[in-house]
């Protein structure tokens, strides 16, 4: 047998093999399309800028009864927490020693006036004889001295008629103003004293009240310069409008008005206080209560509102937002945001006005990576966030950060 033949079943056999492994390979599969995402167009917009700030109820006026006379109470003539008006009589001190007082002043200024009249006779019968010599210059002068002395012991106990008289008024203890009373401090029987440093009660004007709320001093020092700057412009002409949320979150009805701004800044907390007047016809504000303030600040013309749920956080804590660039690109912004209103952020810095902002799908979107970008509406938005449980975009304000 030739060595030609021998090869040939090799030759067949590699071939064979060769064949099969062609056959055994697989078609090459198209690579998988860029993921979807949900962007949200930044349009500028309007929006009222308002501040919550912690604060506390004040009484409007507070007036510390004390007695004007020492005494011993008699009756007390009100009712504890009652209302009381101006001028109601609140307690009687015994007038019977100030009654008795005022008699004896009495007394002494007709005795007084009973001297002047003796001492204003001898005057006038002296002086025509003066001008004759039967009576001498010195005799007239000493005459004339005894009427001025007399006269003005009357003047001495006129003023003491009037001071008895004051005295036994001041028995009646009234209210200096309109308001609620609060605990009587004396009962019937208990002596007091002209002056004393324990008020007998306490009234407090409650409608309108005061709400004292605090403000860090660069806050209010920015607030002035984006006012001054144009970038804020004020909400209205009148005084700066406040709403009231009370200690279980619920809202007071009634809206207040800004007051006034202390003058002086806190050195300990650095803070300013700021005072609202609201009304409080009945009496659901006590002295004391917690209450957070919500006052407008201005209103910004071409303010950039981000939803909360586009807006993560870096390692180094800084608020970041994923963004559609024009290729389809996802680019990774560092934002500067100020304040939330509502579900949204309004931010100052890293956004401009036409950027798409990743709202949906950023499970998907790395920075770098290729997507396809789908429009979201707001509302599709408010839906959604409903949907899920969490707050809606609607435009309530929020407290400054």
């Amino acid at each position: 047998m030739s060595k030609t033949r021998l090869l040939l079943p090799l030759w067949l056999s590699a071939l064979l093999l060769v064949g099969v492994t062609g056959c055994s390979k697989k078609p090459e599969t198209a690579p998988p399309p860029p993921p979807e995402v949900g962007t949200l167009t930044l349009a500028p917009q309007p929006v009222g800028l308002t501040a919550d700030l912690p604060g506390r109820t004040v009484p409007y006026r507070v007036a510390d009864v004390r007695p004007q006379v020492s005494g011993v109470v008699q009756k007390r003539l009100f009712t504890e927490g009652g209302p009381v008006k101006a001028g109601q009589p609140l307690y009687q001190i015994d007038a019977a020693p100030l009654r008795a007082t005022l008699n004896s002043a009495q007394a002494a200024l007709a005795r007084a006036e009973a001297g002047a009249r003796v001492a204003r006779s001898v005057v006038e019968r002296y002086r025509p004889l003066v001008d004759v010599n039967a009576v001498s210059q010195q005799e007239f002068d000493d005459a004339t001295a005894q009427l001025q002395t007399a006269e003005a012991d009357v003047g001495s106990a006129k003023a003491q008629v009037e001071t008895a008289r004051i005295n036994l008024v001041y028995t009646q203890v009234l209210s200096p103003i309109d308001g609620r009373a609060g605990r009587s401090t004396v009962t019937e029987g208990a002596l007091v004293t002209a002056g004393q440093a324990t008020a007998m009660v306490v009234i407090q004007q409650l409608d309108p009240i005061y709400v004292d709320v605090t403000q860090p001093s660069v806050t209010l020092l920015k607030l002035r310069r984006q006012l001054a700057s144009g970038e804020l412009k004020r909400a209205g002409d009148d005084a700066i409008a406040a709403d009231l949320v009370l200690e279980d979150g619920s809202r007071y009805a009634a809206p207040g008005k800004l007051q006034f701004s202390e003058v002086t800044v806190d050195p300990g907390t650095g803070s300013v206080t700021l005072r609202a007047i609201f009304p409080n016809p009945d009496g659901l504000l006590l002295p004391g209560m917690f209450v957070h303030a919500k006052m407008e600040e201005g209103r910004r013309e071409a303010a950039l509102l981000v939803p909360q749920q586009a807006v993560t956080h870096n390692q180094r804590g800084e608020p970041t937002a994923l963004v559609v660039e024009a290729d389809g690109k996802v680019a990774l912004r560092t934002l500067k945001t100020e304040r939330a209103i509502g579900a949204d952020w309004l931010v100052g810095e890293g956004l401009k006005a036409g950027d798409r902002v990743i709202v949906q799908g950023l499970q998907h979107a790395k920075p770098g990576a290729q997507v396809t970008a789908r429009e979201v509406s707001r509302a599709e938005l408010a839906g959604v966030a409903r949907d899920d449980g969490r707050p809606g975009t609607e435009p309530t304000q929020s407290a400054t950060r």
